[in-house]
């Protein structure tokens, strides 16, 4: 089969000018709506460290997000493949980002801790083993330029 390329469009808009612009580094909120056509709009600002609103989503929040779910996504999509029926999926997700002296920074690391609950005793180490193949499969930690780490559980539901 050959590649096919998907396509994407999001509008972002910044929302955090009080009047004056960015005329001194205090004088504006970094507040801004993402939207997406036909869904709700999700307000994000920076992170509070850097004069965010500590009430929305910052990008390094909404990057952690995306690599939680969609690992969860293609791990629900091989174990159901594979004749795990799973009936409970959380992820306690952690990063680490490192920021410079010059301001600027990236993550250095990534680890999803998912919680996987399954109906079949004998499935149990194959549903842990899953969790490398979709780390394989994952857009988003194909995307990465450090490996995103699993410490996954997974107990059988009784």
């Amino acid at each position: 089969m050959g590649s096919k390329v998907h396509n994407y469009e999001t509008k972002l808009e910044w929302t955090g000018n009080l009047g004056k612009g960015t005329q001194s580094y205090a004088s504006y909120k970094r507040s801004y709506d993402i939207k997406i056509d036909g869904k709700p709009v999700l307000e994000g600002s920076s992170d509070p460290a850097f004069r965010g609103d500590p009430t929305k989503y910052n990008p390094e929040e909404l990057f952690l997000a995306s690599l939680s779910s969609c690992h969860m996504l293609w791990y629900l999509h091989l174990c159901s493949e594979a004749g795990i029926t799973i009936v409970s999926y959380t992820d306690n997700a952690i990063g680490e980002m490192t920021e410079k002296a010059n301001g600027s920074g990236a993550f250095s690391k990534v680890v999803l801790r998912p919680e996987v609950q399954i109906l079949e005793v004998e499935m149990l180490k194959k549903a842990e083993a899953l969790h490398k193949t979709a780390n394989e499969m994952c857009f988003i930690a194909n995307s990465c330029n450090f490996d995103v780490l699993h410490e996954p559980t997974t107990v059988l539901n009784e």
